[in-house]
């Protein structure tokens, strides 16, 4: 920057630009920007929302020229920032401890927090455990439970069939009187029918009845869980329930990726933008998302997602959300009166309207 400041003087003195516009170039400030619904919104005509449109009006009140300068991330940004590459971020960033000890920080004009939304199931619950009866994870569950019968009921017809002929016949349909015998028996119906009279076949008969008892309740419990599945919206009340989910998406470099990682959850998926974040989610690559919960709010209603997925009633971490400038900005202090006095006209709520928010 200093550089560049010393060849407009050097090119002022031997006359070879106006000195007006040297002037006009020396303090046009650098504006950095990364695309981040409702603030700053990128299309095919350039920028536009809440961000622009209030850093805009602060750019005429206070005649300023300025450029945007575009990055993929707030990460970006602040390490411009950093090195004094931009003279502004207009993005709303977290004011923390470390970034008052690094940057000029403006009044804070927005709050909001980190929220979660999760899928929502459009169909009823009969059509829920009738496609669940079906699935895969059911037919798993029978299978195993057939074959546990099959195991005991061919134990006991092999100790059983010479000796007690009449009721575990020879062959494979002595086979199937052995599984009958163990399926009547772990159920306790007690048909009677088929009972073993050798002094071993008792013994496995006995073994069989208290096994019979643990599988069958843990076996109730799987399959009542395996058909109710899904059935039930998630039920994540705190901090505590969003640890227990291991398919969380997030927004690459964001506010949201921080805070779950420092909860000591582990993203399932990172995508690049929230929109693409919110298309996983609706067809359901993850169980939910975290992210700044003001972006999340504009972008469901605007994509009219509000059937295909659930905002959860509660936000963590809510934040103060300022423009950052680099340390000893010449211009700070004029550009943070405009924004104070914006924030208290009507102004700012017929912005906020505009974009279909309002503060937290």
């Amino acid at each position: 920057m200093i550089r560049n400041y010393h060849i407009v003087l050097l090119l002022l003195t031997l006359g070879l630009i106006p000195a007006t516009l040297g002037a006009q170039q020396a303090d046009t400030l650098r504006i950095g920007v990364f695309e981040n619904p409702p603030f700053v919104i990128r299309d095919a005509e350039g920028f536009s929302g809440i961000s622009i449109d209030l850093w805009e009006h602060i750019a005429r009140e206070t005649n300023r020229p300025f450029t945007y300068q575009a990055f993929s991330d707030g990460v970006g940004v602040v390490r411009a920032l950093d090195y004094q590459e931009l003279d502004l971020s207009i993005n709303p960033m977290a004011v923390t401890a470390q970034r008052l000890d690094r940057f000029e920080v403006s009044q804070p004009f927005f709050i909001s927090g980190i929220g979660v939304v999760t899928t929502a199931s459009n169909q009823n619950k009969f059509e829920i455990f009738i496609n669940n009866f079906f699935s895969r994870d059911f037919l798993n569950v029978v299978l195993l439970l057939i074959l546990i019968l099959l195991v005991f009921g061919t134990l006991l017809w092999f100790v059983e069939r010479r000796k007690n002929k009449y009721q575990f016949r020879p062959g494979i349909m002595g086979l199937f009187d052995g599984l009958w015998w163990a399926a009547v028996t772990m159920t306790t119906v007690g048909y009677g029918d088929k009972a073993p009279k050798t002094h071993l076949g008792k013994t496995i008969g006995i073994i069989w009845m208290f096994t019979a008892i643990i599988i069958i309740s843990s076996f109730t419990a799987t399959i009542a869980s395996t058909l109710t599945v899904n059935t039930l919206e998630s039920q994540i009340d705190g901090l505590e329930d969003l640890q227990t989910i291991e398919r969380v998406g997030v927004v690459g470099a964001s506010d949201g990726e921080l805070f779950v990682r420092e909860q000591g959850v582990v993203p399932y998926r990172i995508y690049r933008n929230p929109t693409q974040a919110l298309r996983a989610l609706t067809r359901k690559e993850i169980d939910v998302l975290v992210h700044d919960k003001t972006a999340m709010d504009y972008l469901i209603l605007t994509n009219q997602l509000e059937e295909k997925v659930k905002k959860l009633p509660f936000t963590f971490n809510k934040q103060y959300r300022s423009f950052l400038l680099p340390e000893s900005q010449p211009h700070f202090d004029e550009i943070n009166r405009e924004l104070v006095d914006y924030l208290q006209s009507e102004g700012w709520s017929d912005l906020l309207k505009k974009y279909n928010l309002r503060e937290e």
